[in-house]
């Protein structure tokens, strides 16, 4: 076979789960289910922060925009995941595969920043007190938002256009979405070049970050410690702990998948711990960051008060 006639592929088959017929009914429900629950729990979220203004904080308004990001990260794999659960084996136009390769990497890596800048609002919350409400304005708190988008739709274009770019001789993608290690194991070229660029731009992105989150919260403990009162390190910790649990999540999964060679894992490791970073990070994040919250929790009350008062009058 010359090389002409494999370096476009029309499309490419999704693997997906291979649950046995009797669990199969019930592992595409539990699915369901848990895609449904991440949906009203992150537009719920965004929802309570827009109609509260007890919520009208910066902390409030970056964790909004993850609930935002949330909705579009947990939607661009999860339906493939689903249709793979439902009927096998699944055919994917190659251009749909890049798409959703690039879109699900930008997302990722938006995230990777947004998760920064949440840390670095915490910080400057505890650790510069006076000067909070200057230095997080209206106006910053959007562009921050708005520089971790663009920092990830650009990030991203490295690896998934490297990727799309290979000649394919095989088609079979063992996993329930098109992601950068699987795809590259079914090209005709030794990938190892590949590999070592995209391991070292996503690296480098997150790593910095991480690097960044672990400073930030090391001020913060700096800051904490220093505090009077058993009372007020109590509640700057409870204020830093969910994002905290959510960082780890985050950062474990993707620098296990993302940093280092796919040859040097077994194929069923990358979509087990995709499941991780892709579906039960954006499950946990509404119930971590807000729903155990008192401050949210109070908000859902005065809402309430508020739709049952409306309704009173009418």
């Amino acid at each position: 076979m010359d090389h002409a006639n494999h370096t476009w592929t029309q499309a490419f088959i999704l693997a997906g789960f291979t649950p046995s017929g009797t669990l199969r009914p019930l592992v595409f429900l539990g699915t369901l289910c848990i895609y449904l629950l991440i949906l009203a729990g992150n537009l719920f979220i965004i929802v309570l922060v827009q109609a509260d203004s007890g919520l009208s904080t910066p902390m409030y308004f970056f964790i909004s925009v993850l609930s935002f990001l949330e909705l579009w990260y947990v939607s661009t794999t999860v339906p493939t995941l689903l249709h793979t659960l439902l009927h096998g084996p699944s055919p994917i136009p190659s251009a749909a595969c890049f798409v959703q390769l690039y879109v699900f990497h930008s997302l990722g890596m938006t995230e990777c920043y947004l998760l920064g800048v949440m840390a670095l609002d915490r910080y400057l919350a505890i650790c510069r007190p006076l000067h909070y409400h200057a230095l997080m304005s209206r106006q910053i708190q959007l562009w921050l938002a708005g520089a971790t988008w663009v920092a990830g739709f650009s990030a991203a274009l490295v690896p998934a256009s490297l990727t799309a770019t290979l000649p394919y001789c095989l088609k079979e993608v063992a996993h329930y979405f098109c992601d950068l290690a699987p795809l590259m194991r079914l090209a005709c070229m030794d990938t190892t070049w590949h590999a070592q660029v995209h391991g070292a731009v996503i690296g480098v992105a997150t790593g910095c970050n991480f690097v960044l989150i672990l400073g930030l919260y090391g001020g913060i403990l700096t800051a904490v410690l220093k505090l009077p009162s058993a009372a007020s390190r109590a509640k700057a910790f409870s204020t830093c702990s969910s994002h905290m649990t959510v960082v780890a999540l985050f950062y474990a999964s993707a620098f296990t998948v993302y940093v280092g060679s796919p040859q040097n894992r077994p194929q069923s490791t990358d979509k087990l711990i995709a499941l991780v970073y892709a579906l039960l990070t954006p499950f946990l994040n509404p119930i971590i960051y807000s729903l155990h919250n008192k401050e949210v929790k109070e908000a859902v009350k005065r809402v309430s008060d508020k739709i049952r008062a409306s309704l009173r009058e009418a």
